[in-house]
């Protein structure tokens, strides 16, 4: 049986909230398969996955493999994909039972109709959830896709400064992932950055869904997004920054899709933000040449990308010197971080 999605979930001691995750997309039927992917878990996650296998026949698949990192299991998990569609759901996450009904009608029907008119990126909603607080940020589109039509990029509008198009909103055609040539670092933290920018240009037709799909905790103190964690992680947020700044040539693109390159510029100076803001939160004089030195890099490697990002993308405030230029970078990013909610 062709399979219409294939929801990828990688897991690393996720005993203990992994069945929130699973649950809410094993109900979705047979047109869907699960594939949990245990990365050399040290606790129960191989043997609930396992659980669920049995349970769930024809829809799971459990998967056990060595620690290698998100990266890894995503990695894992395209290779084994055989759904029409691919959509990576963290174990500690997951999707709203209303939406995603609605999201599974769309691919059946456009799994069941004309090949042609099957888009290669579905854009979905998705929720910051600040459970610990009872609080929540719901990411939506509305300003920059046309709602439940097929586009391309030439009919999108301008992105906010708090838009991005992150991995929680993305369901991307597995021929388009295979088509690019991904293959995701291993035991590297942040690689869905890259999961999330270097396909695109394979993408020539997008449609959005104005539901809020996907259900992103926010809360662990352990969790990769928290603040203390990102500063202690700031090598592989710059390894990561690294790759995304030499895995698409931007320059060629501009040429075919102006707007999608106009989107990854702004996609790199966040990047180099928020590699920035972490080496200077930590305020030791090591991380602050750091700081200086990835934008000296920058300026040497990529001078035109340099001038672009430092004179007309927000990163700019990044590489103002001196304690002010600090002062103000900070300042800005807490504003932001209070405003929209994101860790």
């Amino acid at each position: 049986m062709q399979k219409y999605i294939s929801f990828i979930v990688p897991c690393y001691n996720s005993q203990d909230y992994m069945d929130r995750c699973v649950d809410s997309l094993v109900r979705l039927g047979e047109k869907v398969e699960v594939i949990i992917v245990n990365d050399g878990s040290k606790d129960r996650t191989g043997e609930i996955a396992e659980e669920y296998e049995k349970n769930f026949p024809g829809i799971v698949k459990a998967v056990n493999k060595e620690n290698g990192g998100h990266g890894s299991g995503i990695n894992t998990g395209l290779k084994l994909a055989g759904g029409i569609y691919f959509k990576v759901v963290d174990s500690d996450d997951w999707l709203d039972k209303d939406a995603a009904d609605k999201l599974m009608a769309r691919i059946s029907g456009f799994c069941e109709g004309d090949e042609a008119e099957r888009p290669d990126l579905i854009v979905c909603n998705y929720t910051y959830n600040h459970l610990d607080e009872g609080k929540q940020k719901v990411m939506r589109y509305k300003n920059v896709f046309p709602e439940e039509k097929l586009c391309t990029w030439d009919d999108i509008g301008r992105f906010n400064p708090s838009q991005y198009l992150l991995m929680h909103s993305l369901v991307y055609r597995t021929d388009i992932l295979k088509k690019s040539g991904i293959e995701l670092p291993e035991h590297t933290f942040y690689v869905d950055n890259i999961f999330a920018y270097q396909p695109l240009p394979y993408v020539e037709s997008i449609f959005y869904m104005d539901i809020d799909l996907y259900q992103y905790y926010l809360g662990r103190e352990d969790q990769s997004v928290n603040e203390k964690v990102m500063i202690s992680r700031i090598d592989q947020q710059i390894r990561v920054t690294n790759i995304i700044i030499g895995c698409v040539d931007v320059k060629s693109v501009k040429e075919r899709y102006p707007r999608l390159a106009a989107y990854l510029y702004r996609y790199i100076s966040m990047m180099m933000i928020v590699s920035s803001i972490h080496l200077l939160l930590s305020g030791s004089p090591e991380n602050i040449e750091r700081h200086k030195e990835i934008w000296r890099k920058l300026k040497e490697n990529h001078p035109g990308l340099y001038h672009k990002l430092r004179y007309t993308e927000l990163s700019g405030f990044m590489d103002i010197p001196g304690p002010l230029g600090r002062k103000v970078a900070i300042g800005g990013y807490k504003i932001a971080k209070k405003i929209y909610k994101f860790q």
